[in-house]
């Protein structure tokens, strides 16, 4: 199964990576990689996360306290938020 990101879930995602690279030299490439498997994980079983709201999952990435949040369409994955788990929560409801 594909995947496709909100716009503003592409742009959070990009912002945290960026935020992680200034922090530390390759910390953006771990923080990437800590997303991608989140989404693997989510791709080889869509229905495993846990819901949030409607038809929304979550799954929590390793090591950063983010969360991938998701939903299942008929064709593909729809990643909704890339979460920072400290954030206000709700933040992303207007997207789905």
């Amino acid at each position: 199964m594909n995947y496709r990101f909100h716009p503003e879930a592409l742009r959070e995602f990009q912002a945290a990576t960026i935020y992680y690279e200034e922090q530390q030299r390759a910390l953006g490439e771990r923080f990437i990689s800590a997303v991608q498997t989140a989404i693997d994980h989510i791709i080889a079983s869509p229905l495993s996360g846990r819901i949030l709201e409607e038809d929304v999952r979550r799954y929590l990435t390793k090591v950063f306290p983010y969360a991938v949040l998701y939903s299942v369409e008929d064709e593909y994955i729809l990643i909704v938020a890339v979460m920072h788990c400290h954030r206000e929560p709700g933040y992303w409801l207007h997207r789905v």
